[in-house]
């Protein structure tokens, strides 16, 4: 049997063998009379060990025996099966193909454990949309429903760089989610080689920060222009031979350059976009142009809308005006059209990745999609062959737990944004753009506190209430407040800056300033006592904070050995009583576009 008819009986194609139960929601192998009395074969393809990607080298993680330390372990080996070993130990691989799996056979731990018999049957739309996720990520939908049929394989097409401590260190199932989406515009691949500059290492050309409501009731994406002007920090790298370099930082260049070049890895466009946002991320995941391609066409095309012909001859699209469905090398033009739309720049052309973006995952999340094994196969494979993730992720069951928690979220409560820029003043001929900082800054603001750009109408949860009621209660007067006060913001001064505010202009003398704190942090906190929550509220008052900024605690004693509230300004921190509270609604004339409707670019 040939590379290609591998895994194959009877001419029937394995995504077929793969079928729903509709009372349990998952995906069960049904094999044909004839291929159960035949020799085993696969339900699934056979592992395809591509070499590593050029600058984004394959983290396999440590083995044993062939196997991936962490990964659930399979059932008894069979002939053929991924149990077999090949010559020089390795399980698996090009030669041998994963035996057929059925039903009860070993389901993998980090799935939830052995199912009992009696299960508690769930509908099965509900069941669905949880394993898939199918939010935002448009890889982790297939990922998630992917990874629980075969794992291993998936994993052993997973391309991981380190984070370089960049992130959080993951997500978490009690707190926001923040997922940096990063396309490149690197030449490599199959069929890549004609568009533009072929030499180029790639930048950080599509950049997207999707940030995910701590309940899960909303969700912003956050596209942030190639061409912004910015300060671009250090950023500490990992090496191969697993030394850490600093790459230094650059001053007043395009945004695009945090990635690819001077040897930049994607953790220092995260490390770029935090000190822009304010907003730490959990993870980011890189694509290249054949992730545009191979995913919509798994999916059989992606629906988009033109109010006007497009004829581009930089991108090769040619399009007359209404709705189409496009796949493949025409998704990919699309995708890289600007010329031919708006004003002919990157602007414009981050609004037709909107209403991309926006269109698949509504394909991914449609039943034509979720209820056929053969394109949630289709997509897992797609999706992890064009990825690259950072290694706190490089493992199918943490995507697919990933995927459940993005899978929580209403489409309707997503909302695609750009960041609010200006031309370059600086600029005659205007190629680039600078951050309009004071939309940016309530937009930022907005995403850190997990204010909703559009409406979201739910009832208000206990902890909301819990939290907001914090500042409900009496206040002390300002020479009763005791606060130490720490620089976590990354501003030089702000702590010494704040103190004199407090003493000289509210009457707050008994405040300290302690210098820097351990770490930066994302949001302005105050910890306090039990005993000191009128306290607290009359600091917030002064400040400007919102109840989510106070930390209810034990009490803490200053220098003096006396009590005292800990005040630690973070990124959000504009300035000695300006307040950080974010708006209610997002600043006017912001470029957004609601992720449950099909607009017409023009």
């Amino acid at each position: 049997m040939d590379a290609q008819g591998r895994g194959r009986a009877d001419n029937i194609d394995p995504a077929d063998q793969w079928v729903l139960n509709p009372q349990t929601g998952d995906y069960e192998l049904r094999l044909s009379p004839s291929a159960e009395q035949s020799a085993p074969q696969t339900g699934v393809p056979g592992p395809r060990r591509a070499a590593p990607r050029q600058g984004s080298p394959r983290q396999s993680g440590a083995r044993q025996g062939g196997t991936r330390q962490g990964a659930p372990q399979q059932g008894t080996p069979r002939p053929g099966g991924r149990g077999g070993e090949r010559p020089g130990g390795r399980s698996g691989g090009r030669d041998q193909v994963p035996g057929p799996r059925r039903r009860r056979a070993a389901q993998p731990e980090a799935a939830g454990g052995r199912r009992k018999q009696k299960a508690k049957k769930k509908s099965t739309g509900k069941r669905i949309l949880a394993w898939t996720g199918g939010s935002v990520a448009f890889v982790i939908v297939a990922v998630g429903v992917g990874g629980y049929l075969y794992y291993q394989h998936l994993n052993d097409n997973i391309t991981s760089v380190s984070d370089d401590g960049a992130g959080t260190g993951g997500f978490s199932k009690d707190r926001a989610i923040n997922i940096l989406l990063i396309g490149t515009d690197k030449r490599s691949g199959d069929g890549n080689k004609g568009y533009g500059d072929e030499g180029s290492v790639g930048h950080a050309d599509t950049t997207i920060l999707l940030h995910v409501s701590k309940d899960r009731s909303n969700a912003t994406a956050l596209s942030i222009p190639r061409d912004m002007i910015t300060d671009i920090p250090d950023c500490p790298t990992k090496q191969d031979d697993g030394s850490m370099k600093v790459i230094p930082g650059s001053q007043n260049v395009r945004f695009n350059e945090s990635l690819g070049q001077n040897e930049r890895t994607p953790s220092c466009t995260m490390r770029t976009v935090t000190q822009i946002t304010g907003i730490k991320l959990d993870h980011f995941m890189v694509a290249d142009f054949n992730a545009v391609k191979t995913l919509s066409s798994a999916v059989d095309g992606v629906d988009v809308c033109l109010a006007k012909d497009i004829d581009d001859p930089k991108s090769h699209l040619k399009l007359p005006a209404g709705k189409h469905s496009i796949e493949g090398e025409e998704a990919l033009a699309f995708v890289r059209t600007r010329h031919s739309v708006g004003n002919g720049g990157d602007l414009s052309r981050i609004q037709l990745q909107q209403q991309f973006l926006s269109s698949l995952m509504r394909k991914l999340k449609s039943n034509d999609t979720l209820t056929n094994p053969k394109k949630m196969i289709s997509l897992a494979e797609a999706g992890t062959e064009a990825l690259t993730v950072d290694s706190k992720i490089a493992d199918i069951m943490k995507l697919r737990d990933l995927g459940m928690e993005l899978g929580k979220l209403d489409m309707k409560n997503l909302t695609f944004a750009t960041t609010p820029v200006d031309d370059n003043p600086a600029e005659k001929v205007k190629a680039t753009v600078v951050l309009n900082q004071a939309k940016a800054d309530e937009l930022f603001s907005m995403m850190r506190e997990d204010v909703s750009l559009t409406e979201v109408k739910k009832k208000e949860k206990k902890e909301k209430a819990a939290v907001a009621a914090r500042l409900k209660g009496p206040r002390s007067e300002a020479g009763d407040v005791r606060v130490d006060v720490y620089n976590g913001s990354g501003k030089t001064g702000a702590a010494q800056a704040t103190l004199s505010w407090l003493q000289n202009s509210e009457g707050v003398t008994k405040s300290s300033q302690l210098g820097n704190a351990p770490k930066n942090l994302a949001r302005t906190t105050v910890e306090y006592g039990a005993d000191q929550a009128d306290q607290a509220r009359k600091l917030a008052d002064l400040m400007g904070l919102p109840a989510s900024a106070l930390k209810p605690g034990k009490s803490k004693k200053n220098a003096q050995g006396l009590p005292a509230m800990v005040l630690t300004l973070g990124a959000d921190f504009k300035g000695a009583g300006v307040p950080v509270k974010a708006p209610s609604k997002a600043p006017e004339g912001i470029q957004k576009v609601e992720a449950d409707k099909t607009v017409c670019a023009k």
